[in-house]
């Protein structure tokens, strides 16, 4: 069996910096805290701040990773970003009136820095992300922006115009002033990333012709976040959980296929991506809905009051009690549902925290009492997922081809299919084939086997598992994600690099190709929705034009 050549190590690894790089976290949910564990375990960076509504997540959010056993100071526990904005803004200018002041008075004002912090990451609901980045965008800061970007396309270019505005008589855009990172995980895992390099660089398999890849979302995790959670509802273009689950799928896909080998070259050589030629869509919401219900069931529409509960799969007394809580599971999914559970348990003991669940769970909604904003604005894990409000597809198959290219470098056609499946044993564990001139490439979440065409043999790849504190971090893409962010601010802040070499050499994706890459989830849902195939170039053409804006 072959060992796996693995990437060089990271910079995050070996960079000395002259002063510890510093973060506020907006949002101190799941993923905040995914990042913020990524920061402070693997990256010479430092959580400096939060910004979180929610009390208890943010003082526990803080006592991990910012002010430990001891209370917050002055300028690092915020209730909401709005919040932060004003604080940091009357900071900045308290700063420079005082600038000529000595090192003790600046003290005295919380003033060792000019920024504050160097950068944000913004981890909050999907909705939000635009209003924050236009918000923060006037104060220079690096900034790693959890996926989605946003959920129209419009609001993806409102984005880019806002980091990049345009500016000349072409109106051609401005060369970013700082590092922009999106949560396109899977691109930052050790598996990925041996998986790329194999393919494009060692070129195992010769040309790709095809590749296959899959999106097991889980059967119960489906119906936690797409039934019952906060990403149930499609927008009001229609758009669901193609682009809140599997956004990062289709930029994985065009990483492979269309992003150039390295970006560094690539931004010296002026090379493009090689474009698609044509998307096309096709599925459906085919299991958690009325039609689908048990007879035994009746009309019950919660879980608690259910009299098939007991032999209900999708029963969230058994999903988030019997398969989590009861056994001490305390954690995802669990403090989704209840956010303090684990404060309960500890304090209380384990039949008051199942109590607060349960009475959680028992929270339900009905059309005569209550309006359907009141509905929409918030999760029901306890609503049975036959009755719920959901209407996002829960079975999509994507098909994207490319045409020869004109070289060099003389990209040739190949074709590529990426399918999110809800109803699978495995949760998350993306696999898939390529298929290529030379052989074929199968990968799962954990190993990479190669057959040769010419030898008929087969070399097989064990990715080294990430350790037990990554299990959960997408394979360590989390960490890997965080960690190239990190780099990148280390590498201008401390090192002196200008912004686009640190973005292309750590973060590895300008703002361009990641909004580009949301135009191809849009396109894809469009293709959907109106069952015909989208001509990418004259599509993007005409939406660049529709929305005023230009990307080089």
């Amino acid at each position: 069996m072959k060992e796996p050549q693995l990437p060089p190590p990271d910079i995050t690894q070996i960079f000395k910096p002259a002063r510890a790089t510093r973060y506020l976290v907006i949002g101190a949910g799941s993923r905040g805290n995914a990042y913020a564990r990524a920061v402070t375990r693997t990256t010479p960076g430092t959580i400096h701040a939060v910004a979180e509504p929610h009390a208890f997540k943010r003082r526990e959010f803080g006592r991990n990773y910012i002010w430990g056993a001891g209370s917050s100071t002055e300028g690092q526990e915020f209730t909401d970003w709005r919040e932060w904005v004003q604080w940091e803004t009357e900071r900045r200018k308290a700063f420079n009136k005082n600038e000529s002041g000595t090192e003790d008075q600046h003290a005295a004002l919380n003033l060792t820095s000019p920024l504050g912090v160097d950068g944000v990451f913004i981890c909050t609901l999907d909705e939000t992300h635009v209003e924050i980045i236009q918000a923060i965008a006037p104060l220079n800061l690096h900034i790693l922006c959890e996926k989605p970007l946003a959920l129209s396309l419009d609001d993806c270019l409102t984005v880019y115009r806002t980091l990049q505005p345009p500016q000349g008589p072409n109106k051609s855009p401005l060369a970013p002033k700082t590092i922009f990172s999106i949560g396109h995980v899977l691109r930052y895992s050790p598996h990925n990333k041996l998986l790329r390099k194999l393919l494009l660089e060692d070129r195992v398999i010769g040309d790709i012709v095809s590749l296959e890849h899959t999106e097991p979302v889980g059967w119960w995790h489906f119906s936690h976040s797409y039934v019952r959670g906060n990403w149930r509802r499609a927008t009001p273009k229609g758009d669901g959980s193609l682009l809140t689950k599997s956004c990062h799928d289709i930029d994985f896909i065009l990483w492979l296929l269309c992003s150039p080998v390295s970006a560094e070259n690539a931004q010296e050589e002026g090379l493009e991506p090689h474009f698609p030629r044509s998307i096309s869509s096709a599925g459906s919401l085919t299991q958690f809905r009325r039609k689908r219900k048990p007879v035994k069931a009746g009309d019950a529409t919660n879980c608690l009051s259910c009299p098939a509960e007991k032999d209900c799969n999708y029963s969230a007394v058994r999903i988030y009690n019997d398969r989590h809580l009861a056994k001490g599971h305390t954690g995802w999914p669990v403090d989704i549902v209840c956010p303090d559970i684990e404060d309960a348990s500890q304090g209380q003991g384990v039949k008051a925290a199942e109590a607060q669940l349960l009475a959680k769970l028992g929270e339900d909604w009905d059309v005569k009492t209550h309006s359907d904003a009141e509905i929409a604005a918030r999760p029901w894990y306890g609503r049975c997922v036959y009755e719920a409000d959901n209407d996002v597809i829960d079975d999509q198959v994507v098909t994207v081809s490319w045409d020869d290219e004109a070289g060099p470098p003389y990209r040739l056609a190949k074709t590529a299919s990426f399918h999110m499946i809800a109803p699978t044993e495995k949760q998350c564990e993306r696999r898939g084939r390529a298929y290529g001139t030379l052989g074929e490439i199968e990968y799962d979440s954990h190993r990479i086997s190669i057959y040769d065409f010419a030898s008929a043999e087969t070399t097989v790849h064990d990715v080294p598992k990430p350790p037990p504190e990554r299990a959960e971090s997408h394979g360590g893409g989390d960490y890997g994600l965080a960690g190239q962010y990190v780099a990148a601010v280390e590498a201008v802040v401390n090192g002196g690099m200008d912004i686009q070499t640190a973005q292309a050499r750590f973060v590895g994706c300008t703002l361009e190709e990641a909004v580009r890459s949301h135009a191809v989830v849009f396109a894809a849902e469009e293709a959907r929705r109106e069952e015909r195939v989208v001509r990418w170039g004259s599509w993007w053409e005409e939406k660049l034009r529709a929305s005023a804006a230009i990307l080089a």
